[in-house]
């Protein structure tokens, strides 16, 4: 159990008392990914303290929300089916902080499970259904994912494999998913370098991902 007691009976005030603490629901966002080692959890989160980290892990199991589960020799967290039931919840905080995420500082960084989560939350599967299936190279700092579109159906993974399209950017990405910049602007300005393939899929891309700021 966390231990903010808010001291009030009810739902909303329950679920911020078992993953309202810093860093909580960005331990869910990053488990929500895959399961995750401890330190790779530390490396998703650059700038939590290790006292932090072990607190958080060690309330998140208490609340029955992640469990360690041996993978291959190695201890792994996960989310248990209770704390996978917080997905809709964090992807609708997402779109609803994109409206308020400004451009990015030059300290801040994007993470591969950030960058994954966020074109979760963008996917817009009615419209990828009326378009080719397209696989994408994305890159946008250290966070290289494969992003596979197939119909209604996104999978995005780390690793490398064929794409149709292959593209480095900048955080300021998320201006082209929210519509700011058009994809053609993108590629002219260098918010968007085009290493493989044609550069006029980018539109495809800005169409099946979009969030409005």
């Amino acid at each position: 159990m966390a231990a903010r007691d808010y001291g009030q009976y009810c739902g909303i005030t329950r679920a911020l008392e078992l993953v309202g603490e810093r860093w909580a629901l960005l331990l869910v966002r990053d488990l929500l990914v895959g399961p995750r080692r401890y330190g790779e959890l530390a490396a998703g989160l650059p700038r939590i303290p290790t006292n932090v980290l072990a607190a958080r892990l060690k309330e998140l199991q208490a609340a029955g929300i992640i469990r360690r589960a041996p993978r291959s020799r190695v201890i792994v967290y996960e989310l248990t089916p209770y704390g996978r039931e917080l997905e809709p919840v964090v992807l609708a905080l997402g779109a609803w902080g994109f409206k308020a995420m400004g451009d990015p500082r030059d300290e801040q960084v994007v993470t591969p499970d950030a960058l994954t989560m966020t074109l979760r939350t963008a996917f817009r599967p009615d419209v990828a259904a009326t378009l080719p299936a397209t696989a994408y190279a994305a890159h946008v700092g250290d966070a290289g994912l494969l992003v596979r579109v197939d119909g209604p159906s996104l999978a995005v993974t780390r690793g490398d494999g064929p794409v149709d399209l292959s593209f480095a950017a900048s955080p300021d990405l998320h201006r082209v998913i929210s519509g700011a910049l058009s994809p053609d602007r993108a590629i002219a300005t260098g918010v968007v370098e085009v290493l493989h393939g044609p550069g006029d899929l980018l539109s495809r891309f800005a169409t099946t991902f979009h969030l409005a700021a």
